[in-house]
C-alpha cells in the first residue's frame, strides 16, 4: 500500500475562509500516519461570502440562490486547491486524492428519533472537473442515514491518532461551534471514547466582535476585545441556562441554535442592560468557555488530565485563558503540541476521511457519532487523472 498524497479542504460554519491541506498519508489503522505538507487559509471573496450569510438564512436562501452557490463554491474550491498545489511545487498529477467537506448550510440534528439532515454546498463534481483529481464529498450524509449525529466527524482522527499510552485526554475544537472528543487511555481496553457537540464555539464571539468594530474585524483578533472588558455575570448565568447544554450526549448542533440570529438576540439583551461593547465581547466569549467547562464537568465519564484546543479558538489567548481558569486540574493547550496545527486539522481530517474511503475502510463509528453500525463515509466524483493514480 503505497503513501497517497492527499488534499482535504473545508469551509467551517464560521465561513471565513477555505482551508486547504495537503498531505501525505500512509498506513492503515492502527500504523496510519498522516503527514502536514502544506496548509493554507484562503479568504472567501467579499461578495462569496456575503452570498453564503444570505443563504444561512431561510428567508434568503431561495432555491435558485442555494443552487447557484453550489456551483461557485466548487469553483472557488477548485481554484484554492490548484493554487496549493502550485504552491507545494506540484502538479495536479501528483496528487491522487481530495476530500472536501464544503460549506455547511444548514443543519438539523437528529431528534426525538427522527433522523438528522444536512446540507453543505460546494459542487465535487466541479473540483474533480477542473482539477482532474478524483474527489470525495458530502461526507456526513451517510453518517445520518446510518442513525448517526453526523457529527463530530472529528473524532475519528482523535480517537485513531491522540490517545495517551495512561492519561485520559480531551480534544476540543473550538470552530464555528464546539465539540469533545474524551479519549480513555491507551492501557485502558474497556472504556470506549465519548464524542460530542460541547455548544456554541466562535461564531457567536465573532458576530459581537463585528457588531463591536462596526464590520471592520470579522473576529476578535487575538481576544484583545474580550480582555478589554468585564463579563457579565448574570447575562451570563442565564446564558448557560440553554436547554442545549443540559441535554446529554449524544448530541451535535449548529449555527441553527448558535449562529447569527442567537448573536443578534445577545446583542440587544446586552445593550438593553447598558453592556458597552467590549463587555458583550467578553461576556460571549465566557459563554464558549463556560459551556466546555460544564459539559466536561456534567458528561465526561472522568476528568480529563490533558486537554488540546483546535480550531479558531485555539488563537484566541483570552478564550484559553478562561479553559484554563476553568480547569484548575488539567493541562489548557494548543494542539500543536500533539505535533498538529490547530487551523489545519480539520482540513487535514477530510484529506484522512477520503483516504479511508478510498481504501474501502468505516470511519463512522458507532461509539463516536451514534451510528447503527460502522459506515464508509463520503459520495466520490472520479477524476480524469483516475487511471493515473490506481495504476
Amino acid at each position: 500500500m503505497r503513501p497517497l498524497t492527499v488534499i482535504g479542504l473545508i469551509s467551517g460554519t464560521s465561513a471565513d475562509g477555505i482551508d486547504v491541506a495537503l498531505t501525505r498519508i500512509s498506513g492503515a489503522p492502527p500504523a496510519l500516519a498522516i503527514e502536514l505538507i502544506l496548509h493554507r487559509t484562503l479568504p472567501y471573496a467579499p461578495e462569496l461570502r456575503a452570498e453564503i450569510f444570505a443563504c444561512f438564512r431561510p428567508e434568503s436562501g431561495s432555491v435558485d440562490r442555494l443552487c447557484r452557490l453550489n456551483a461557485a463554491l466548487g469553483e472557488a474550491y477548485a481554484a484554492a486547491i490548484l493554487q496549493v498545489i502550485a504552491e507545494a511545487g506540484l502538479t495536479p498529477e501528483q496528487v491522487d486524492l481530495i476530500g472536501s467537506h464544503g460549506q455547511t448550510i444548514w443543519y438539523d440534528p437528529p431528534q426525538n428519533g427522527a433522523r438528522g439532515d444536512y446540507l453543505a454546498l460546494g459542487d465535487p463534481s466541479t473540483i474533480a472537473e477542473r482539477t482532474g483529481i478524483t474527489t470525495i464529498g458530502n461526507f456526513r450524509a451517510r453518517d445520518l442515514a446510518a442513525g448517526g449525529r453526523g457529527a463530530p466527524l472529528i473524532s475519528y482522527m482523535d480517537w485513531l491518532l491522540f490517545r495517551h499510552p495512561s492519561q485520559p485526554r480531551a480534544i476540543q475544537n473550538i470552530g464555528g461551534i464546539g465539540n469533545v472528543t474524551a479519549l480513555p487511555p491507551l492501557n485502558d481496553s474497556h472504556s470506549a471514547p465519548l464524542s460530542f457537540d460541547t455548544g456554541p464555539g466562535n461564531m457567536i464571539i465573532d458576530y459581537c466582535a463585528e457588531r463591536a468594530t462596526n464590520g471592520a474585524w470579522h473576529y476578535d483578533v487575538d481576544g484583545q476585545l474580550a480582555a478589554r472588558g468585564k463579563v457579565h455575570s448574570e447575562l451570563l448565568f442565564s446564558l448557560l441556562a440553554h436547554p442545549y447544554l443540559h441535554q446529554p450526549p449524544p448530541k451535535a448542533t449548529g449555527r441553527e441554535l448558535f449562529g447569527v440570529q442567537f448573536g443578534a438576540q445577545l446583542w440587544e439583551r446586552a445593550t438593553a442592560l447598558g453592556l458597552p461593547p467590549e463587555d458583550i465581547v467578553a461576556t460571549a466569549t465566557a459563554f464558549t468557555a463556560q459551556s466546555i467547562v460544564q459539559a466536561y464537568r456534567d458528561w465526561l465519564p472522568r476528568p480529563p488530565q490533558e486537554i488540546y484546543v483546535s480550531g479558531g479558538g485555539a488563537k484566541n489567548p483570552t478564550l484559553l485563558a478562561m479553559l484554563q481558569a476553568g480547569f484548575m486540574h488539567a493541562r489548557v493547550q494548543p494542539h500543536e503540541a500533539l505535533g498538529v496545527p490547530s487551523l489545519a486539522k480539520e482540513a487535514m481530517l477530510f484529506a484522512l476521511l477520503a483516504y479511508e474511503t478510498w481504501h474501502g475502510r468505516a470511519s463512522s463509528l458507532p461509539a463516536l457519532t451514534g451510528v447503527r453500525h460502522p459506515v464508509l463515509l463520503g459520495e466520490i466524483a472520479i477524476g480524469r487523472l483516475w487511471h493515473t493514480h490506481t495504476e
